[in-house]
C-alpha cells in the first residue's frame, strides 16, 4: 500500500505541472496575447515531456495535447 500512496502522489504533483501549464498557454491564447502564449508553451512542452518520460502519460497522447496546443499559437501569430 505505501509504494502505492507514494507513486499516487508523484503522479499527481506531475499531472497537476502539466495541467497547469496547459491551463495557463489557453488562457494566453484566449487574450490573444502571442508572445506570452508561446512562452507558455514552451513550459507546457517541457511539462509534458517529463510526464512522457515518467510514464504518467503515453507518447501520442502528449503528441495530441502538444498539436493543439502548438496550432492554437500559430493561429494568434498570423494574425
Amino acid at each position: 500500500m505505501r509504494v502505492t500512496e507514494r507513486k499516487n502522489q508523484k503522479n499527481q504533483r506531475i499531472k497537476g505541472s502539466f495541467r497547469s501549464a496547459i491551463k495557463e498557454t489557453k488562457k494566453a491564447i484566449e487574450e490573444k496575447n502571442s508572445q506570452s502564449a508561446g512562452k507558455e508553451l514552451r513550459k507546457a512542452v517541457k511539462a509534458l515531456d517529463k510526464a512522457v518520460q515518467k510514464k504518467v502519460l503515453h507518447k501520442n497522447t502528449v503528441a495530441r495535447y502538444k498539436s493543439k496546443l502548438n496550432k492554437a499559437v500559430k493561429e494568434i501569430a498570423k494574425k
